[in-house]
């Protein structure tokens, strides 16, 4: 209610409020109260909370367009009135004090608000600088007998929150000589994949990988079906038709990661400098492996890590109800 009343205060000074008509645009709005319905002690705070908002952007705007028209007088009184508000956002308080005194200086009245050093007659927002970011990279050994190739690593922070990543976009798995193409895919939580079938016969793909399972149904050669990953993990991929078929999903809850190429050299662009756990999951691994890097304002290169191998293929692959198959000839 202090708010309220303070507003109406506001409004009641003619000098400090009316909006400037420079070119007959109205486009200020001069209007107080704002036209809102008020039927509950909430509506009345928003209503509060709308208004002063208004009112700022009025002084604030109309002090400006005075200044520009040369009316020294009412760009004074406006960005005054203004700075008497409180409280007031710190970033108005620097961009207009100095323009109010210069103002009121060049209106030659003299005082304590004629001291002020010149402002410009345009001010612009501070600039913020954007963050530094660097480049991690490596390569990545073991796998066992299949290798380092499709290992995924990916960077968590130490003593902070990791940054939510964004979905990627385009991201699909084929179907294509009974195999799946890429074998292993790593995306952040929330991607959509594509799975297509480029085979001239049926698939059924599916996962039993909780909480992410999923089951496409029986589907023909170029017909595609698409699944939104929203938790982090491993997703085995498994065709119900085909028992020899097996590959992965892996999401990852950071936006600094990568997939080791066939010789396990990986590149994670986009780094802030800072102190991280890396960690590498690989399809051979029992677990991922973790531990601790520092990123340097030069980046981090040449990072050797190592991914487990001692987890041995399934010899027979689950259907939908999880029973172990054996893997199929012919079709």
């Amino acid at each position: 209610m202090r708010v309220w009343f303070f507003l109406i205060g506001m409004i009641a000074a003619p000098a400090a409020l009316a909006a400037p008509a420079a070119d007959g645009r109205g486009w200020l709005g001069e209007e107080l109260p704002l036209p809102l319905a008020v039927r509950t002690p909430q509506d009345l705070a928003v209503k509060a909370a709308a208004e002063r908002q208004y009112l700022i952007f009025n002084l604030l705007a109309g002090g400006k367009l005075a200044w520009d028209s040369g009316d020294f007088a009412a760009a004074a009184t406006k960005w005054e009135a203004l700075l008497r508000m409180r409280p007031l956002d710190p970033d108005i308080e620097r961009t207009i004090r100095p323009l109010a005194r210069e103002a009121r200086a060049r209106l030659g009245t003299g005082g304590a608000n004629s001291a002020a050093e010149p402002a410009p007659a345009a001010v612009e927002p501070p600039v913020h600088a954007a963050p530094a970011v660097v480049t991690v990279s490596g390569t990545i050994a073991g796998g066992g007998a299949q290798g380092p190739g499709g290992a995924v690593v990916w960077l968590t922070r130490v003593g902070g929150e990791t940054p939510r990543p964004a979905p990627a976009r385009n991201k699909v798995v084929s179907q294509r000589g009974k195999t799946f193409i890429p074998r292993v895919l790593a995306v952040p939580v929330g991607t959509r994949v594509a799975f297509r079938n480029n085979d001239p016969i049926f698939h059924n793909i599916f996962s039993l990988s909780k909480p992410n399972e999923f089951d496409t149904g029986l589907y023909k050669q170029g017909a595609t079906y698409t699944e939104t990953f929203k938790h982090p993990g491993p997703v085995q991929l498994l065709c119900n038709i085909h028992a020899s078929m097996l590959g992965f999903v892996y999401v990852v809850d950071s936006p600094y990661y990568a997939q080791a190429d066939g010789g396990g050299a990986f590149t994670i662009k986009g780094v802030p400098p800072g102190d991280y756990q890396v960690h590498v999951w690989h399809e051979a691994a029992a677990h991922p492996t973790v531990e601790q890097v520092g990123v340097g304002t030069g980046g981090l290169r040449n990072l050797s890590l190592r991914g487990g191998g001692e987890k041995r293929p399934p010899q027979f692959l689950p259907d939908k109800s999880g029973k172990p198959r054996q893997a199929q000839l012919g079709y």
